[in-house]
């Protein structure tokens, strides 16, 4: 049942994102950002995690779990070492695929070129 509901989870996602991208005038830049809120936001009123529980690796791969990734560090790290931590922990979580998309994307723009 986890493969039909992160399958579900990611499709309605990527349905929101393109009605919004065809019926409005927004750029994927705005729907980005606004995918990282809604999903900081619903990490901060404990919904997100629901969805990552139900859904498993279904709602952490969107980038709404950007946003839930950055919220959740950034409130682990308040809890442990108060305001400081805020600063110090809000990465903690997400460094490791922002790397990835910095070395992957240097790596594809290597190797292949772009059509104009």
């Amino acid at each position: 049942m986890i493969y039909i509901n992160a399958f579900l989870f990611c499709g309605l996602v990527c349905l929101i994102g393109q009605l919004l991208l065809d019926l409005f005038k927004v750029t994927p830049g705005h729907i980005t950002s606004l995918f990282v809120v809604i999903g900081s936001v619903l990490n901060i009123n404990g919904i997100y995690d629901y969805f990552v529980k139900k859904c498993g690796a279904g709602a952490m791969l969107p980038i709404t779990s950007f946003g839930h990734s950055l919220t959740h560090a950034a409130i682990s790290g308040v809890n442990k070492n108060g305001l400081l931590g805020l600063f110090s922990s809000v990465f903690d979580l997400t460094t490791t695929g922002i790397v990835a998309a910095i070395v992957f994307g240097f790596i594809i723009t290597v190797l292949f070129k772009a059509k104009d």
